[in-house]
């Protein structure tokens, strides 16, 4: 079981070369990199390509927006978006108030 809010968060500003900070719990092992992330109102993760794994997010609560290969794709609540293997994508919060997500990125 992963308790991720009994973890502490790190926070890493810029990552992929986006804007503002990504605050995340993260949990790695040999397989899977298993995250719960929450980028505050105009924060995003930079464009960047999955060369060797794919990545799977799921918005738990907030509004952003992925362009993934070029096609852009709105997510909100209950929204699963997938980044498969060779594929470069980014994570934008365009709404209010944080986006915080869930995202496994398996070791393939």
């Amino acid at each position: 079981m992963i308790k991720f809010d009994e973890m502490q968060a790190t926070k890493i500003p810029n990552f992929y070369g986006g804007e503002g900070a990504i605050e995340a719990t993260m949990v790695v092992d040999e397989l899977n990199k298993i995250l719960k992330g929450r980028l505050v109102k105009g924060s995003s993760i930079g464009l960047h390509k999955h060369e060797t794994s794919s990545e799977i997010i799921f918005i738990l609560s907030g509004v952003g927006k992925t362009i993934c290969d070029g096609v852009e794709e709105k997510l909100q609540s209950g929204d699963c978006h997938y980044c498969k293997k060779g594929s470069e994508h980014t994570l934008i919060n365009i709404g209010d108030d944080d986006l915080i997500f869930y995202a496994v990125v398996p070791q393939q």
